[in-house]
């Protein structure tokens, strides 16, 4: 499985982006899909989590009202809706997707960071200034 992340860059505050992620490889036929990141200089924190197939979404609060997280199994992609960006905001973004058969999507979020349960993209940066 590879996951390649898209459509970072420079916006101003209040700007929006568009953050995609594309899937190739042999997935679980019920799995999770996610977005994190990790500012500079802190740890990582998840941002969205949804589960295939269905409309269970989990946000962090940080973003709740400001982001959107879906998917499109057709094409392969997930994607994330960014709005209302801050400066907060500015962080490397990564995808995630469960290696096991995933039905919560708050779950999955508390698991994310297990290298052996789910696979992981090189980033792509957000910054906003």
């Amino acid at each position: 499985v590879q996951l390649v992340e898209s459509g970072g860059g420079s916006v101003q505050p209040g700007g929006s982006l568009r953050l995609s992620c594309a899937v190739s490889g042999t997935r679980k036929s019920d799995y999770c899909m996610g977005w994190f990141r990790q500012p500079p200089g802190k740890e990582r924190q998840v941002v969205a989590t949804i589960v295939s197939g269905s409309d269970m979404t989990y946000y962090d609060d940080s973003v709740k009202g400001r982001f959107i997280i879906s998917q499109d199994d057709a094409k392969n992609t997930l994607s994330l809706e960014m709005t209302r960006l801050k400066p907060e905001d500015t962080s490397m973004y990564y995808c995630a997707l469960s290696n096991y058969e995933c039905y919560s999507a708050v779950t999955f979020a508390s698991l994310m960071w297990n290298p052996a349960l789910n696979y992981w993209g090189q980033g792509t940066q957000v910054t906003v200034s």
